[in-house]
């Protein structure tokens, strides 16, 4: 997206705090189990983990505290503290996330270095995939979502990083290091 058609810091934050992230609500943790399931497969108990754009309720990283992961958070509006980008984690998490990005190499740049070889990061994001629809695309219509990615764009990132990719399922990329 051009510079000039993007919101301001105060406005992104004030649409992030419209969406409903109740980390108790049954309909959010079953949009989240998409993720959190197949990836819950493939960590060891006790893991450490780092959930990257948790917004202002991080049901994610309770659900995954909930089976024995730890989990420290990281957002840019709600828990901006950059201490946890200085460390390394067995996983890293981005739900909802990598569409805000405004530079998305740069960040998946940076998530490879904090992630320990061996380690996964798990993405969940709507993929593109009809260019015949994409003008009417509801995704696209949030003034929040500047990039866009089809499953041959994560191939590239894992090709790029060195990352071994899987798609367990609808609009989730996970990535082993």
């Amino acid at each position: 997206m051009d510079e000039s058609c993007r919101l301001s810091p105060e406005q992104e934050r004030n649409i992030y705090q419209l969406h409903n992230n109740d980390p108790l609500d049954p309909g959010y943790r079953n949009f989240l189990s998409k993720l959190t399931e197949p990836l819950l497969e493939r960590l060891s108990p006790g893991a450490r983990g780092l959930d990257f754009g948790c917004g202002p309720g991080p049901a994610l990283a309770q659900m995954l505290e909930a089976e024995g992961m730890v989990v420290s958070l990281y957002d840019p509006y709600f828990y901006p503290s950059t201490d946890v980008l200085a460390q390394t984690y067995d996983f890293i998490t981005c739900t909802e996330v990598a569409e805000h990005l405004y530079a998305p190499a740069s960040v998946f740049r940076n998530l490879d270095g904090m992630l320990r070889p061996g380690g996964w990061l798990a993405v969940m994001t709507c993929f593109q995939t009809d260019d015949d629809r994409f003008d009417n695309w509801h995704y696209r219509r949030d003034p929040t979502h500047v990039v866009f990615y089809r499953e041959s764009t994560f191939e590239l990132l894992g090709n790029k990083f060195g990352w071994h990719l899987e798609i367990p399922g609808k609009d989730v990329a996970l990535f082993r290091k």
